[in-house]
């Protein structure tokens, strides 16, 4: 294992050190033949996922933030609590990026995993996320998240969008399934669905357009609501 924090100078690398921590970065890659879906189980850290047309392969950069640790202490947390891995489970590819909880008590930030993935475009996507903001584009198959909190930000998906969120904002651009949204709080943007919109929303505003089928507020406890260009009916709570 080795550091990335490194700096021309000694003395520079010795205080960017101290400021943030320990730092290292890994590649993980898996052949997707016989795969049809992406599984990722993240605990902390950020997630940025990009379908790649004519790609046959899934493509993982991890960073792994250990902060306010020193290199050798930081390696050994790395070493006994880190879970990465990449695998095949019969037509599944199975992402794991968290850190364990094993008896461990930590003082300050805890260690989080930031995860930049290139999977097959027409793949299907599965995520469940412990915190952190998440990022998917050109993802042409379904996709579901379940995030406990951090933002979630979703671009042009060509099948089914199921999210189920704590806390954090949604924007979701061109969809090309219905959508269904259950979140706990923070603002939803919806724009360009084909199909219906369907949200379950405790707090936050909610602002959707552009829909080819229906639009269908099963529940929005506090927060405006603004509708425009639904196709199909409107159905709201009140």
């Amino acid at each position: 294992m080795r550091s990335l924090l490194i700096m021309t100078m000694f003395a520079a690398s010795l205080a960017v050190a101290a400021e943030t921590g320990f730092e290292e970065e890994r590649e993980l890659n898996l052949d997707t033949r016989g795969i049809d879906m992406l599984s990722i189980d993240n605990g902390a850290g950020s997630i940025d996922i990009q379908g790649v047309s004519g790609s046959s392969e899934i493509v993982v950069t991890a960073t792994i933030l250990v902060p306010g640790k020193n290199d050798d202490k930081a390696m050994k947390r790395i070493e006994d609590d880190l879970i990465l891995t990449l695998d095949k489970n019969s037509d599944i590819a199975v992402l794991k990026a968290y850190f364990e909880d094993s008896g461990f008590f930590y003082f300050g930030d805890s260690p989080s995993v930031h995860l930049d993935v290139r999977m097959p475009e027409s793949m299907h996507l599965e995520v469940d996320d412990g915190s952190g903001s998440i990022t998917v584009d050109n993802v042409r198959g379904d996709v579901m998240l379940d995030d406990g909190s951090g933002s979630i930000t979703m671009i042009n998906v060509g099948g089914e969008v199921e999210i189920d969120d704590g806390s954090g904002s949604i924007s979701v651009t061109t969809v090309g399934g219905d959508i269904s949204i259950n979140d706990g709080s923070g603002s939803i943007k919806v724009r360009g669905v084909t199909g219906t919109v369907t949200v379950d929303d405790g707090s936050g505003s909610i602002d959707v357009s552009d829909v080819t089928e229906d639009l269908i507020i099963v529940d929005d406890g506090s927060g405006g609501l603004d509708f425009s260009n639904i196709a199909g009916r409107v159905e709201t709570d009140t």
